[in-house]
């Protein structure tokens, strides 16, 4: 029942998104009425969407704040700011607008990817991004600590000699993936593993655990990276785009709401890869509700007063 009525409406959500109708739990947002936050569809942006609105009923507590969740892509979160359905969003990934949204080619450099889209949603849509929460979610190659120890891993340029001898999981879609997929890693690292398996992504993790696999690559900030013991080896070589996560905003509700550009402000670089990865545990794992998660990340920071 529950699936059913989330699809609905998720479904309603595309109606309005693509005829442009309204609806009254939507509220006003582009003709001058509250804060709507656009979530997404991943533990990891309705946490971070959760931590939004939380900070701003601290430090706005008159201000009305909504948050649309099961948004599916960055195509669909753009869609409802230049619909005026919402003007906040939780998180959005360098990586992906730049060569989605902006149509521009992927850079490894974090600095000038962020400061592409920051330039190009601005021309393009009005839309300030903030610099980064603190952490990039990207393609990583990790192993299980004890194996990283014995074999003195910490990059990935280390796998060069035990390489032949691996067997590595991957996401299937990586493999034919352009730019920084199978064929521009090995390119770019010069070695090749023993047995490359594409699987689904969220099997790579307990493939790696339980030794079915050497070496998985995975996203960098799931949560089960610190509660099986696995460590991420740097991409030492940058075979990987910039996926910085960052809030980001209409400039026409910041304009509105001056206030707000000083709050989504105060969570720039105040989330690390290890808190999102404890963060995306908390939701995904021990199931504690997103808003929760958000609450008691908050608590323990003083809402970065």
């Amino acid at each position: 029942m529950v699936k059913k009525i989330v699809k609905i409406i998720f479904s309603i959500t595309l109606i309005v998104l693509f005829t442009g109708c309204s609806l009254p739990f939507l509220g006003k947002s582009g003709s001058g009425g509250g804060i709507v936050i656009a979530g997404g569809n991943t533990s990891e942006r309705q946490i971070l969407s959760e931590i939004q609105k939380q900070m701003i009923k601290h430090y706005m507590p008159k201000e009305d704040v909504q948050i649309i969740n099961n948004l599916g892509s960055t195509v669909l979160i753009v869609q409802t700011f230049t619909r005026n359905i919402c003007n906040v969003s939780g998180a959005m990934y360098t990586g992906t607008s730049l060569t989605g949204e902006l149509g521009l080619e992927p850079q490894t450099d974090t600095k000038k990817a962020l400061e592409l889209v920051q330039k190009g949603y601005k021309e393009k849509y009005n839309m300030k991004w903030y610099d980064s929460y603190g952490f990039e979610n990207t393609y990583a190659f990790m192993v299980r600590k004890d194996f990283a120890e014995k074999n003195n891993l910490k990059k990935i340029s280390d796998l060069k000699n035990l390489a032949p001898n691996l067997r590595a999981g991957v996401d299937t879609s990586w493999i034919r993936r352009k730019g920084d997929g199978y064929e521009a890693f090995k390119e770019k690292y010069g070695f090749d593993f023993k047995k490359v398996y594409p699987m689904e992504i969220g099997l790579v993790y307990d493939a790696v655990k339980n030794s079915e696999m050497d070496i998985v690559l995975g996203y960098s900030t799931d949560g089960r990276i610190n509660s099986y013991d696995l460590i991420i080896l740097e991409d030492d070589l940058k075979v990987f785009p910039a996926y910085d996560a960052c809030p980001v905003a209409s400039y026409d509700i910041l304009e509105r709401y001056p206030v707000l550009d000083e709050v989504l402000s105060k969570l720039v670089g105040k989330i690390s890869s290890e808190d999102m990865q404890r963060l995306n545990k908390m939701s995904d794992e021990d199931l504690i509700e997103p808003q929760n998660v958000a609450k008691m990340f908050l608590e323990e920071n003083n809402y970065f007063e």
